[in-house]
């Protein structure tokens, strides 16, 4: 889902238009300013980590999974389902956080959100990375935000979605905002990283790729089915390479909506699932044949994830295209994924990222929020 609220604060750190505007606009201050800097450079000792150690720069650890509690199966993939140690079907209801650097700098980010995502009876969560964050933050802090979502996750019995949160075309390299910018090279060394970091974890069970691909109609540049399934498909190699235990999950265009050229061109490699985005506007209703046209059909062949969904009631804060929507869509959306055998995550478990499950963080539920609690609770 496209972000339109992020706190301005966290946008400014993060781009270098903001950091570009501190710069010194008085000639006369230049050289008091690089006199003072020389100084203090000078005056003390280079720090473990900084350039001029380069060469000494520490590779990040495999996670040290004996060290978790707790007694969750791999979830594997098996025909068009995924299932648990034992060949059991697995059908998972969760919910997305906001990217963990933005809950980090808001002094929320910590086990007793997890705790409340567990109590309205979600067992995933989805844990979106923004590039722009990864970068900023840098990849040795972001990981060790991601090793608390691991640890509280494991200790709640949660399974844990990683998403590389960008939207736009990773083949042109256009984005609908500056804060997916990526790259494909940023991409491939993310997934490595992660897969790398979290080999052999059970609680890290889904890797979703790329958040939302899109052309926007044009705008972003031109791509086909045919490059954008061979790009997957060296990515899940990569990772593979690093855990093989995962599963990669994989989004079709119309910002991960339209799965259609599956039919025809699937995903060459075993042991992944695929994605959809089935936000209430994407079509008109009725909803459920132009569904099985556009996604549900794969369900027969492969394992399907909607990982984002969610509905905002027209009139309500945030109630834009393509979230508009209320109760009625949510309980045909949810009879929909429930007779396919579809698992899903809904958006969005935060009182700001949009359409909000909760309005406030003493969690009080939105609309959407109380409508998807009683879902999760009563679908057990």
């Amino acid at each position: 889902m496209n972000v339109e609220f992020v706190p301005l604060d966290w946008l400014w750190r993060a781009s270098a238009r903001g950091q570009a505007r501190l710069r010194l606009r008085m000639p006369g201050c230049r050289g008091l300013l690089l006199l003072l800097l020389v100084a203090i450079c000078g005056a003390r000792p280079a720090l473990a980590g900084e350039m001029s150690d380069w060469w000494s720069l520490p590779t990040p650890e495999p996670f040290d999974a004996a060290a978790l509690e707790t007694d969750l199966d791999f979830i594997r993939v098996e025909g068009n389902r995924f299932v648990d140690e034992r060949g059991e079907t697995v059908v998972l209801m969760g919910m997305a956080v906001a990217d963990p650097d933005k809950l980090e700098r808001d002094g929320h980010w910590h086990k007793a959100h997890f705790e409340a995502v567990k109590r309205w009876g979600a067992d995933l969560v989805r844990v979106p990375v923004h590039p722009v964050a990864w970068r900023g933050r840098g990849r040795v802090e972001y990981l060790r935000l991601l090793d608390q979502a691991v640890i509280w996750a494991s200790e709640l019995d949660l399974y844990l979605m990683i998403d590389w949160h960008s939207i736009g075309n990773l083949l042109s390299g256009l984005y609908q905002d500056p804060i997916y910018e990526s790259s494909r090279q940023e991409t491939f060394d993310f997934w490595r990283t992660v897969a790398e970091r979290y080999r052999g974890v059970p609680t890290v069970a889904f890797y979703e790729l790329f958040n939302e691909p899109t052309t926007f109609r044009g705008r972003l540049g031109e791509a086909s089915w045919a490059e954008w399934k061979r790009l997957n498909e060296e990515l899940i190699r990569v990772i593979f390479a690093h855990d093989p235990d995962v599963i990669p999950l994989v989004a079709g265009w119309d910002w991960a909506y339209d799965l259609q050229p599956v039919a025809e061109a699937p995903i060459e490699i075993a042991g992944i699932g695929y994605v959809s985005h089935p936000y209430p506007q994407k079509v008109e209703p009725p909803y459920e044949g132009k569904w099985e046209r556009d996604f549900g059909f794969v369900a027969d062949r492969y394992p399907m994830f909607v990982t984002e969904f969610g509905f905002t009631p027209a009139g309500e804060p945030g109630a834009e295209m393509p979230v508009v929507g209320d109760e009625e869509y949510g309980r045909r959306i949810l009879d929909y994924l429930a007779a396919r055998g579809i698992s899903w995550a809904v958006w969005c478990f935060d009182p700001v990222w949009g359409p909000n499950l909760i309005s406030d963080w003493e969690y009080t539920p939105t609309r959407s929020g109380a409508f998807f609690r009683a879902a999760m609770t009563d679908r057990r």
